[in-house]
């Protein structure tokens, strides 16, 4: 008799057909819907389902991109070249008669109330985007999505459909705009989008007013775009380039500072420089040896700290090389000792227990024997 397939079976195909059209993506990558003919952003597997789905992150007509879990299997994906391929085909179909038509416009004069309302409703487009901030600053400061979501990034993607970074965005775009409200007066334009705001959330509130001012300026006057505002921040942030020879040696001790990106975790760190190059540092932390800028160092001149700092690091450092070393608490305190310029009688003692029980000696009582 022919074997009967089986509903769990047919299930498990399922199941690996979707795996395959998913891994089939690679984050990035230009996707088309083939149902809604949306297009999108191929984001990562989401395995939060039954049966295996996807973020993708379609575009919008609104700033927020919306970001929806999706079936792999309806996603194609596409690339710049195909869409200019087909852009010339519908442009050189045979038929299509190409008609320039000179086009005139016929302009009215509004009377006094309309010109009131159309001012009103003027007013409330450019206030719908900072009304949208303050009200999610709301809804994340009072927690009134406990009700129903126990995170704030699982209430913003399921109510919303967009995820905890684009929340965050708009979150501080309310205060750069409460900011620009309170302390630029006389400004009859504010930013009316989040992507006009988001160059300045990374400026002191004094900055983010010089920025905005010579943007209006930069714009006549009006609304200036995210292109502008970026670029004016752009020339704000240019220095001059320091010679990192010129500014330490091998041997000296610094706070990093103003670190982004990955290495943003070791902004307040303690270091060593390694090895001064043209116009970066290497320097040497309690887990890693970064590249980093000038900019990104603040000199410490204390003697103590330039007598105990090395030996600390290289104490944290040969404990964390030790194969197995994964206990949760020692791993902890080893972050937290990592960041100081000095240890107490007590983070001494812990750091000694920590030593002795994965069999590290005290590089301290090695180099007096």
């Amino acid at each position: 008799m022919p074997k009967i397939k089986s509903r769990s079976d047919s299930t498990e195909d399922v199941k690996q057909a979707r795996l395959a059209a998913a891994h089939s993506f690679r984050k990035g990558d230009r996707v088309r819907h083939k149902v809604t003919q949306k297009l999108g952003v191929f984001q990562e597997l989401n395995l939060g389902f039954a049966l295996p789905e996807v973020w993708v992150q379609f575009e919008s007509e609104r700033e927020i991109a919306v970001t929806l879990s999706c079936n792999p299997l309806e996603l194609e994906k596409i690339d710049s070249s195909s869409q200019e391929q087909g852009t010339q085909i519908d442009n050189e179909l045979p038929g299509v008669e190409q008609v320039s038509a000179v086009s005139v416009e016929i302009l009215s004069e509004l009377s006094e109330p309309e010109a009131a309302e159309r001012h009103r409703l003027e007013q409330k487009v450019e206030r719908a985007f900072y009304e949208a901030a303050l009200a999610l600053r709301e809804l994340h400061e009072r927690k009134l999505y406990r009700s129903t979501h126990s995170r704030f990034d699982h209430y913003c993607r399921d109510r919303f459909g967009f995820s905890q970074q684009n929340a965050d965005l708009l979150i501080r775009a309310a205060g750069v705009i409460d900011n620009l409200k309170v302390t630029t007066n006389g400004c009859k334009f504010f930013p009316t989008n989040e992507r006009q705001v988001r160059p300045l959330t990374k400026l002191e509130p004094d900055e983010q007013r010089e920025v905005w001012q010579q943007a209006l300026v930069a714009s006549n006057g009006k609304v200036p775009s995210s292109r502008v505002v970026k670029g004016i921040v752009e020339q704000l942030k240019e220095k001059p380039l320091v010679l990192a020879k010129d500014y330490c040696q091998v041997g000296d001790i610094f706070t990093l500072v103003r670190l982004e990106g990955k290495e943003k975790k070791y902004n307040g760190c303690s270091c060593v420089a390694v090895e001064p190059r043209d116009f970066t540092v290497i320097v040497d932390v309690h887990d890693t040896t970064l590249t980093v800028k000038p900019e990104n160092l603040n000199k410490i001149d204390s003697p103590e700290v330039h007598r105990q700092l090395p030996q600390i690091l290289q104490r944290i450092r040969k404990v964390r090389e030790v194969p197995g070393f994964r206990d949760r608490a020692a791993y902890a305190m080893l972050e937290h000792l990592g960041r100081q310029t000095y240890l107490t009688p007590l983070e001494e003692k812990i750091l000694q227990v920590i030593e002795q029980d994965y069999g590290v000696v005290d590089v301290g009582r090695e180099v007096e024997k």
